[in-house]
This record gives C-alpha cells, sequence and structure tokens, in this order.
C-alpha cells in the first residue's frame, strides 16, 4: 500500500497548540480512517514529523479503544506493539499508553516489561508501568518493584487485582466492642436535631449514647458490642464514619499517619471482607491529586497491605480540615443501603431517601393514622411513615402515572400492613377521586415538586393551592409536614405553624415545616 502523501496540517516540533488542535481533529475519524490514513502517514514520516505528530497514536488508543470493531483493535495493537521499539522515546511512551487503554493481552504485557526493562529515563518507565498497572497481571508485580514511578505502578496494579479477583466488601454483622469508639451519624446542614432525635428515641435498644450534636454531625458512641446492620436500623442519617486522631501539620501525612494507626488497622481488619481498599477525598476541596498522591504514597509506605483505589473502594477516607475534633474520618461504602430492600423503582424527581425518612421522623408516629401525599412520586414519604407503625389508611396521588407504578411496586414490597390507594390525578382534584371527606386526613406528608427537576409553572400557586386544601382535608390536630422555599404567602387560618427548620435542601436553603389545623 503506498504511503499516504505528508500532512500539511501536522504541527511543527514544539507547537504545543497545534498538537493539541491535530489531536481534537484525528479524534473525529473513525478507526477505519485511523488505521487506513493516519498510520501508515505517521509511519512515513521523519523522525521529527513523527514526534511532533504523536497525537496520531493517541487518538488509535482512544478512537478504537471507544468504537473499533475486534480487527481494528487487533491491527491497531500490532502496530503499537512495534512502536515500543520505535527510536524515538516520545513516540514508546505514547504507545504504551494507547495500548494500555486497548486492553492488554499475554503478548502486550511481554512488550512492556521488555520496553521496562530496557528503559533508563525515568519518565518512560513512568508510561510503562502506567501501562502495566492498566492491563498487567501478577507477573508483572516483580518487575514494577521499586521507588517513584514504579512504586506507583505497583500500587496501581496490586488495586486493580485485588478488585478484579477478589472485590472486597463491608460486612454489616462484624461486631464493634471497643467501648471508645466514635461514630459520626452525617447529612446535611440542618437535620442533625431530627439525627439526634431517633438516636434518643433509640437509645436504648441500640446501646448508643450522644456525645455531641454539630452542624450536619450527630457523633454518638456504643454502650455495648454493636455492628454496622444494628447502626443501620437508624433511618434519618446518610453517611456514618469513623474519626482518626490525625496531628500533623501537612494534611496529607496527618491523613496517611492516621490511616495506618491502631485504630484504623483493627477497624479496617474488623470491617472489610477482602483486599483493605479505600480512596482519599478532601471533602469540599476539589480532587486535590498532588496531595492524594502524597497521602497514597505515605500510607502506602506504612502499610503496604492498604491499597490506595479509587474505583469502587469500600471505605473512603475523607479529609475535613475545617472541623479541628474530627480532621480525619473513615466511611464505609455499604451498596444496596440494607435500609431500602423495597427500592424496587425510582424516578428522577424523588425525594432522598433520608429527607423522607426525616419527614417522617418529624411527623412523629399516631395510632389510626390517615395519610396522604399529594405529590406521591415513588412512595418513599408513605412507605417511610409506614414503617413508623399506626397507620390505619395510605393515600398518594400523582400526575405521573409511570410514578405511581413504581410507588405501588415499592410499597408492596416494604410489606405494608396496610394497602395503600394512588390515584394519577392533580392533588386539587384527588380528594374527591380518591374518596378523601374533609376533616378525615390525620397527616399529609409531601416533597412537592419545587421547578428544579421536574417543571413547576409556579411554585407560589402551586404551594398556596396544597396549603387551602389541607386547611380542607385535615382533621382538627391533623399535621402538614413538608419542605417549603416560599418565605411569605397567604395561609388558610385553620392551619398554625408548629415548627420551622432551615436545611441544605441540597445546594438551596429550604425550610422543613410542621402546620397544623386547629380545633379538636
Amino acid at each position: 500500500m503506498p504511503t499516504p502523501p505528508p500532512d500539511p496540517g501536522r504541527p511543527k516540533p514544539g507547537d504545543k497548540q497545534a498538537a493539541k488542535d491535530l489531536y481534537r481533529r484525528l479524534r473525529g475519524l473513525t478507526g477505519a480512517q485511523l488505521l487506513a490514513d493516519e498510520v501508515p502517514r505517521f509511519d512515513g514520516a521523519p523522525p521529527r514529523e513523527r514526534v511532533a505528530g504523536v497525537a496520531v497514536v493517541r487518538a488509535v488508543g482512544t478512537v478504537i479503544a471507544a468504537s473499533g470493531t475486534a480487527e481494528q483493535r487487533d491491527a491497531a495493537k500490532q502496530w503499537l506493539r512495534g512502536l515500543l521499539r520505535d527510536g524515538e522515546e516520545k513516540v514508546r511512551r505514547y504507545a504504551a499508553d494507547a495500548l494500555a487503554a486497548l486492553g492488554g493481552d499475554a503478548g502486550d504485557e511481554a512488550a512492556l516489561v521488555a520496553l521496562l526493562r530496557a528503559s533508563a529515563s525515568e519518565r518512560e518507565k513512568q508510561a510503562v508501568g502506567r501501562a502495566l498497572g492498566k492491563v498487567g497481571s501478577p507477573a508483572a508485580l516483580p518487575h514494577l518493584r521499586g521507588e517513584g514511578a514504579l512504586r506507583d505502578a505497583e500500587r496501581t496494579l496490586k488495586a486493580r487485582l485485588a478488585r478484579e479477583q477478589n472485590p472486597s466488601h463491608i460486612a454489616l454483622d462484624a461486631t464493634l466492642a471497643d467501648p471508645d469508639l466514635r461514630i459520626h451519624l452525617r447529612w446535611r446542614r440542618g437535620y442533625e436535631q431530627i439525627v439526634a432525635s431517633e438516636v434518643e428515641a433509640r437509645a436504648g435498644e441500640l446501646g448508643l449514647r450522644i456525645l455531641a450534636v454539630q452542624p450536619g454531625c450527630v457523633a454518638v458512641s456504643p454502650t455495648r458490642p454493636l455492628s454496622l446492620a444494628d447502626l443501620h436500623r437508624l433511618r434519618c442519617f446518610d453517611t456514618l464514619g469513623f474519626p482518626l486522631p490525625a496531628r500533623g501539620r501537612e494534611p496529607s501525612e496527618a491523613a496517611a499517619t492516621a490511616l495506618a494507626s491502631p485504630h484504623a488497622r483493627r477497624l479496617l481488619n474488623t470491617l472489610t471482607r477482602g483486599p483493605l481498599r479505600y480512596r482519599a477525598e478532601f471533602v469540599g476541596q476539589g480532587h486535590q491529586r498532588a496531595a492524594v498522591k502524597r497521602l497514597a504514597d505515605r500510607a502506602y509506605a506504612l502499610w503496604p497491605e492498604l491499597l490506595n483505589d479509587p474505583s469502587a473502594a469500600p471505605w473512603t477516607l475523607a479529609l475535613r480540615p475545617s472541623e479541628r475534633d474530627a480532621a480525619v474520618e473513615l466511611v464505609p461504602h455499604i451498596t444496596p443501603d440494607p435500609r431500602l430492600p423495597w427500592r424496587l423503582g425510582d424516578i428522577p424527581a424523588a425525594s432522598h431517601p433520608r429527607l423522607a425518612a426525616c419527614m417522617a421522623r418529624l411527623a412523629g408516629p399516631r395510632q389510626g393514622e390517615v395519610v396522604w401525599d399529594p405529590c406521591c412520586g415513588s412512595g418513599m414519604e408513605l412507605i417511610e411513615r409506614m414503617l413508623l407503625g399506626g397507620v390505619a389508611r395510605a393515600l398518594g396521588s400523582d400526575v405521573d402515572e409511570g410514578a405511581l407504578r413504581i410507588a405501588r411496586a415499592n410499597f408492596l414490597a416494604a410489606g405494608s400492613p396496610v394497602a395503600a390507594e394512588f390515584a394519577c390525578v392533580d392533588f386539587r382534584a384527588a380528594p374527591r377521586q380518591l374518596g378523601i371527606a374533609p376533616g378525615s386526613v390525620s397527616l399529609i406528608l409531601t416533597n412537592p415538586p419545587m421547578g428544579r427537576r421536574v417543571p413547576t409553572q409556579d411554585v407560589h400557586r402551586l404551594l398556596a393551592d396544597l396549603f387551602a386544601v389541607a386547611g380542607e382535608v385535615l382533621c382538627p390536630g391533623g399535621r402538614l409536614v413538608l419542605p417549603n422555599p416560599v418565605r411569605a404567602m397567604n395561609l388558610p387560618a385553620q392551619l398554625e405553624l408548629v415548627s420551622r427548620q432551615p436545611v441544605d435542601f441540597g445546594g438551596f436553603e429550604c425550610r422543613l415545616e410542621v402546620w397544623t389545623r386547629r380545633g379538636r
């Protein structure tokens, strides 16, 4: 096949912007075009032009990995393995990265190991080690032992092999017996008093005592041995974490030392089944890649069995430098949430499960409850209230029939002792369709659409109508519990505000409100 003529659009050596422009153009080609036109043109170019146009190598790996056929993948890998023997280091480095993007086999690994052994350049070793970390087998590990770039590659390969061969998970039933253990129950700011009230109500049952209540966090300690399964009988917190004592001025060094401490080792070994893997997160501070690398390097030196792995790790090491008493925290990832076995389906506009639990807790249990959710979505508020007990009749309405199908399935899966009644209707007309008589509902529990995820033309009008309907159907002493973003509105004279709590509503401030209908 004749070599295509030189491409006048190829960048000149050292022109970084032109190299970026070339890569963007090549990304727009198909795998067939790259192999038929760009690869022969690259192979036939003089060495300096090849180095300047090395974006072709990167594009081949990216494009064919994303959309190439099996034949194109085989052809690209054969070409890239040849480039690992190229006379230009930059070409070899790009070839190693591209080969890893395509997913290596034994032949690719052997070629990469051969290049690693022959390389005298730290930069090249870093590229080849990075590639082996992505595609290498256990046989590659002896070649990655060393310092600097090779240590990073060794750690990456160990973490990937551990993830693929023996996926680790959190042991919900493992017993925590440390009487000095401190546990942080977290959710968004504003909900901490609701979380604390649930802990207080179940403290004797679960064996917990409250140590502190802070914005977004309730600190507790066990009074007897307990498990994570025990803690997940609480429904209002979102995540839990174990604070670690961290000392030192430099956050990465302090966090790494805390992560390798005897306390952290006991926790991780007790609660992890499988290889120990974690990811680091500087909460609210962006990616902090350099700091994460320093942390991972130091932690690996202190405890080589603990592997930094950002892909589906069972633990997160959360760094919260603004909180002096809890700068470093171990957070277990428990999926699926054991509190939601009934959650068979969901909708994009559904309430956060913890919001639904907090609203139900705020409403409180009452025997013989008749509860209605006028905008029920997938049914979470109704289910959370049902789980507290005492519900005699559950009613849900929504204008989305698809959401109601999910709500019916979820409610059935939750094992409710009462059958819920659902109607596809606007809440303004729901009392007539659902047979809701005036003064017959003891609780309206709802999270109405506010226009952020479900288009709502007039939130003020919607909420005013909701309050008006509540004034008609609530019985004397009945409650209305809802989040309300509107500060001033005309309200029915029958309703009286009981409580109003400002909360973080996922990026904007809202108020969780409890209203009651006057009278006896």
